[in-house]
């Protein structure tokens, strides 16, 4: 994995069209996510990004991934993708609807560049219906008879994260301008779903089709959203980083809804299937320690000790949105 990408590596991931960023190495485009922390972009930076960065979903051909589906890849390599991409499948749509209530209490900079995240997640919403009508085959009339058909392989390791952030939009409905109401929604979204759950479904689900040269047309769309997620997790961790220096109490926010996601990631009763695809849990937990360790590291939070020990001890997990 990159630890640092050099200008002309970040100047192609930042201009690349849609069939560009198809071509970049999904290490290079998760790293993309971690350049320029040491000082984060605004929100209209951000959004001058999102208007070069767009991308249309109806340019991809998923015929090639059709062929990759039904006649090369195994039964035990479908089964791992389509149980680790399924939360990402749900958790798009969810977004699309549960930002509002965030966005209702923000700044004017911030509901403009929120407003922009919203189109991003569900331009990736449809993505993910045509991967999986047009590849997968689930029948379907509407988006949502196929997010329907494909719940059964959602992992029970959705519903934690995700439970946690309807119920925090539900709380911002009724409050939207409650600070702390605020800083516990962009804490278990933008810092632990997007920015340490989500790219690890990137890394798994991206890797493998590199590693394999399958997939193209989801290779090159899931890219394009991996580098819409750089300007996700960026926006919350500036938003994270000047909530916790207006009031520094604010860090026990972040802490609390830490503990609790950490909590309901040791409550399963099945583990992640990940060697078709070529992983091992241990390697995703790994992986995952070392993406919430950097974030927390941009906005100037440390874990108490009693959270390092829960980090220590965290089992690999998977969700998306």
């Amino acid at each position: 994995m990159a630890q640092s990408l050099d200008r002309q590596a970040q100047t192609v991931i930042e201009l690349a069209d849609l069939q560009g960023i198809g071509r970049v190495n999904i290490d290079d485009v998760i790293e993309y996510v971690h350049t320029g922390l040491e000082r984060l972009p605004t929100e209209l930076e951000l959004y001058a990004r999102y208007l070069r960065q767009r991308w249309d979903v109806y340019e991809l051909d998923f015929s090639q991934d059709r062929v990759d589906w039904q006649e090369k890849m195994t039964e035990d390599e479908r089964t791992s993708f389509i149980g680790v991409s399924a939360g990402f499948h749900h958790g798009e749509r969810q977004v699309e609807v549960d930002l509002v209530p965030f966005m209702l209490g923000g700044t004017e900079e911030e509901k403009i560049y929120i407003a922009s995240q919203i189109e991003d997640e569900a331009r990736h919403t449809v993505f993910f219906d045509r991967f999986y009508r047009e590849v997968v085959g689930l029948p379907g009339d509407t988006i949502m008879d196929v997010l329907d058909n494909s719940y059964p392989w959602v992992s029970e390791l959705f519903a934690g994260p995700f439970g946690l952030l309807a119920y925090l939009a539900d709380d911002l409905t009724r409050d939207p301008e409650n600070p702390r109401l605020r800083v516990r929604y962009a804490t278990n979204y933008m810092l632990w779903i997007e920015g340490v759950l989500a790219l690890t479904v990137m890394k798994l689900t991206l890797g493998y089709c590199r590693r394999r040269g399958f997939l193209p047309a989801y290779y090159t769309g899931f890219t394009a959203t991996t580098r819409d997620e750089s300007r996700h997790v960026q926006f919350g961790l500036r938003y994270l980083q000047k909530s916790v220096q207006a009031d520094p109490s604010m860090v026990q926010e972040i802490h609390a809804v830490l503990d609790t996601l950490m909590v309901m990631g040791a409550a399963r009763s099945r583990e992640l299937y990940l060697e078709p695809l070529g992983f091992t849990a241990e390697f995703v937990r790994d992986f995952q320690v070392q993406q919430l360790v950097r974030k927390l590291n941009a906005i100037g939070v440390e874990l108490p000790e009693r959270l390092k020990a829960r980090l220590a001890a965290m089992e690999a997990q998977i969700a998306g949105g």
